[in-house]
């Protein structure tokens, strides 16, 4: 992890399945979950954390539930204020009411906040501080069960195991503009997805506005809402959905004041079946689908039988325009969280904080960037931090808190964060306090600044390169230009035959036939004498840059760098997120070493003799040893563990000679 990034943890006494930041306000995290009936000592809860502070977090307010019903599987706070809020949540009822044909799955609570000195959502306290000096815990908050209702058709299957297994709602683009929810069974007959209006802290069934049958046995793994551009009216608005089930995507328009609404259409993207004479049948699954713009979904797929996750960005053409595949320890992917760093103004680039929980209890933090400067408005995924281990065992909820772009100016605004949580089955749960950093840098002094959570910054060197190979094109072209246009006036010899490129009739436009008047140089001439001076020498020096800035490029890279890379996994490419091997060269004539990474596939292909560092000779390590010494790359403080799956090839008859020596 990061130094920068801080962890905070805490344990309760029952397994958690959701969580939810305050969109109002981030130090305040609700997560729910409990034992389910029929498991006996292990209790229904919602809780409210305070995580207002980098690096501790603790409890305020307990909803105890019925032990006889089942455990909270989805949540959300629908609405907030400084002094309460209220929440949804799925909660199933006992097996004996839903015998009865009554299952109320979707309930409302009303949380009143302690009495609290409000801080920043984005501006945790340091650790040295005081809870009291953040919120004073006394008196306690009050909780109230708002009310209960079951949007679900009912069933006549001969087992009942329907849940609400997904809950979303969408962001508001106003305080108080409309809000509309969705909210998905898992383990029914035939899925289904009921949408409704959000905007009320006990939403009925005269709320619902649309209802989205599945086929049978199909079941919708996640669904995503977002709001179209309206009009300024905050009681007309229109909202896109999008689904997905384990094979297909589907995209559909809401209308918030019809009651009929979410038609099936045919699916955007499908997974292609496997070929008939394939091994196995086994195909990809779509796990989690987010919009990052009216026009384009983040979904997240997993592999066959545990091979890999990876991200796509999908158009609602059903394009897919760019794919990231997630590192290969992760071998299927279980929650996706995605934040907008949004601009208060135009910018010319769109930040989004992208965090994937893997089945291995790692979270990866990415960024997609969209240049919107760019004709078409170029994307690119970045990796920003990978976080091992985060949790006992499976990680089952990823939460980033909401972002608003402060609006004072850059030096009187203070440090900006944006928070990410996850909980886990084994009643933990974990807020990670992630650094922004300002956009421009340095930031206009006078003007607020921009925050994202990795700015696109290009190396210098690479800036030095870009620039001289475009004024090395710049100036070859133009003296390309001159040459001719010289060569047809007849002021220098013909190298590259331009008379003959132009017709008689043209040609005596501009043709001179006579440059010099008794042997002296005419004034046409002694221009261009010196115009070819400024151009070479512009060209000599441009040169010189282009090999400085390639030599410091590869100075740079050197053993530790790329056994770094190994080690942490990074990733330095879009596409191409497989591990690479390092090998070692030792040139005899030139005594020079060489590190570089290779395919493992290509590894041997052209090699003399290479060998891993486990399968050298004691004597041959020990001249490596001293190689690598001289070279400044290793320490016998370092230890031989780090070289060990490294690759040393070269050697050759040198080595012998060494130690007969």
């Amino acid at each position: 992890m990061s130094p920068s990034i801080a962890e905070a943890k805490l344990t309760l006494n029952y397994p958690l399945y959701c969580s939810d930041f305050d969109p109002q306000d981030s130090s305040f995290l609700l997560v729910g979950g409990g034992g389910g009936e029929g498991k006996s000592g292990i209790p229904n809860k919602i809780t409210l954390v305070n995580a207002s502070r980098k690096n501790e977090l603790s409890q305020f307010i307990d909803i105890d539930l019925s032990r006889d019903e089942d455990s909270v599987t989805s949540l959300a706070i629908a609405q907030s204020t400084d002094s309460w809020a209220t929440a949804f949540a799925g909660v199933n009822c006992s097996t004996a009411e839903q015998e009865k044909g009554k299952n109320e799955h979707l309930r409302s609570f009303l949380l009143e906040y302690p009495q609290k000195r409000r801080i920043g959502a984005n501006e945790p306290l340091s650790e040295e501080k005081s809870s009291t000096e953040s919120i004073r815990e006394p008196p306690k908050g009050e909780t109230k069960a708002l009310g209960k209702v079951s949007l679900f058709k009912s069933s006549n299957a001969a087992k009942i195991e329907t849940f609400q297994r997904v809950l979303r709602l969408s962001k508001r683009k106003k305080n108080t503009g409309p809000r509309l929810g969705a909210i998905a069974t898992g383990l029914a007959p035939a899925g289904e997805i009921v949408l409704f209006k959000a905007d009320t802290s006990r939403p009925g069934k005269d709320d619902v506005r649309g209802r989205i049958q599945l086929k049978d046995k199909e079941e919708a793994a996640d669904v995503d809402i977002i709001e179209l551009d309206n009009s300024d009216s905050q009681q007309s608005a229109k909202f896109r959905v999008a689904y997905c089930t384990d094979y297909e995507v589907y995209v559909t328009e809401v209308d918030y004041e019809e009651k009929d609404n979410g038609t099936i259409a045919p699916p955007i993207l499908s997974t292609p079946r496997s070929d008939a004479f394939a091994s196995s049948k086994a195909r990809p699954k779509f796990r989690c689908i987010r919009f990052l713009t009216p026009q384009v979904l983040l979904v997240l797929q997993n592999k066959p039988q545990g091979t890999g996750a990876e991200l796509l960005l999908l158009e609602i053409s059903g394009a897919i325009t760019l794919r990231k595949k997630l590192h290969k320890r992760i071998k299927s992917a279980t929650a996706l969280s995605v934040a907008h760093l949004d601009a208060a103004s135009p910018s010319d680039i769109d930040q989004y904080a992208i965090a994937v929980a893997g089945a291995d209890t790692s979270i990866t933090i990415l960024t997609v960037d969209r240049f919107t400067s760019s004709p078409k408005g170029r994307v690119k995924f970045r990796k920003h931090t990978f976080l091992p281990n985060v949790h006992p065992t499976s990680i089952t909820s990823l939460s980033f808190s909401n972002f608003t772009q402060p609006t004072t100016i850059w030096k009187e605004t203070s440090a900006q964060y944006l928070k990410l949580a996850s909980t886990s089955i084994a009643n933990t749960c974990v807020v990670h306090t992630l650094p922004l950093s300002p956009y421009p840098s340095p930031p206009r002094p006078d003007a607020p600044a921009r925050y994202l959570l990795a700015p696109p910054v290009r190396s210098q060197t690479s800036q030095n390169v870009i620039s001289t190979i475009v004024a090395l094109v710049a100036i070859a072209i133009s003296a390309f230009f001159l040459q001719m246009f010289t060569e047809i006036r007849g002021g220098t010899p013909e190298y590259l035959g331009a008379k003959g490129w132009l017709s008689e009739r043209v040609h005596g436009w501009i043709a001179r036939p006579y440059m010099f008047e008794d042997g002296a140089p005419s004034l046409a001439s002694q221009q261009i004498s010196v115009a070819s001076t400024a151009i070479s020498t512009p060209l000599s020096k441009a040169s010189e840059a282009v090999l400085t800035a390639a030599s410091q490029t590869q100075e740079k890279l050197g053993l530790r760098d790329l056994l770094a890379q190994r080690n942490i996994g990074t990733d330095t490419s879009d596409n191409a997120n497989e591990a690479t091997d390092i090998i070692i060269r030792h040139s005899s004539s030139e005594g020079a070493l060489s590190a570089e990474l290779r395919d493992a596939k290509e590894l041997v292909k052209g090699e003399h003799k290479a060998k891993k560092w486990e399968e050298l000779a004691e004597h041959e390590k020990e001249t490596w040893k001293k190689r690598l010494m001289d070279a400044g790359q290793w320490t016998v403080e370092e230890g031989e563990s780090v070289l060990k799956g490294v690759f040393f090839s070269g050697l050759g008859a040198a080595v012998g000679a060494a130690v007969r020596g």
